[in-house]
């Protein structure tokens, strides 16, 4: 099987996964993940409609030109973006912006108020890092708690584990000296932030 301009496509099952599928490219190949419980019927179905919205996301980040939300006004645009493409729109914040003296964490979200803060140190790291944070807060607007609910929103976006891992080794790098100082630690072992720091409006 291959895409529409022939690059290959490789389908992965998988019996974790029970209701949700991704799609992204891994060294020039479409992967599509679906459910081990799924038909052939719903594979085909499925593999169809995520590679229309992968070409489709490729042709937006063509146009953009992949540049960086650099202002609070992209930030927001992407963040809208994110939402309809992995939370199916649901979560619409009512604020996205760049902080400056956010230094226990990486990103923070106050969901009475819809608000949506993310340090500026995500700045210089790769967009697939900085669009796990923005998502990991937008899916707090919809459920506030670390539990089995929001993490299931997140097993949508195909690179959280990879993007969890690499906030957790600047962490670990910062914590050891290893890189300039003044990044957030992360002792709660989730990529984002201290533990016991998700309490009350900070998050």
């Amino acid at each position: 099987m291959t895409t529409s301009d022939g690059s290959p496509v490789e389908v992965r099952r998988s019996a974790r996964r029970t209701r949700t599928v991704a799609a992204f490219w891994e060294d020039g190949t479409a992967v599509v993940a679906i459910p081990a419980r799924f038909t052939a019927a719903q594979e085909r179905e499925w593999v169809h409609r995520m590679l229309a919205k992968l070409h489709k996301q490729g042709e937006r980040q063509a146009a953009a030109g992949r540049r960086r939300p650099a202002t609070d006004e992209a930030l927001a645009a992407h963040a809208a973006r994110l939402s309809a493409d992995y939370l199916g729109g649901r979560s619409v914040p009512t604020s996205v912006r760049w902080v400056t003296n956010q230094n226990s964490r990486w990103g923070s979200a106050t969901p009475a108020e819809g608000t949506i803060r993310l340090s500026d140190k995500l700045r210089p790291m790769p967009q697939w890092v900085i669009d796990y944070v923005l998502l990991h807060e937008l899916a707090h607007l919809l459920v506030a708690s670390h539990n089995a609910a929001f993490w299931k929103l997140l097993e949508a976006y195909p690179e959280t584990q990879r993007a969890k891992a690499f906030l957790e080794g600047v962490s670990f790098a910062t914590s050891r000296g290893l890189t300039k100082a003044g990044q957030p630690a992360d002792n709660a072992g989730d990529g984002m932030e201290p533990a016991g720091s998700w309490s009350g409006d900070a998050d």
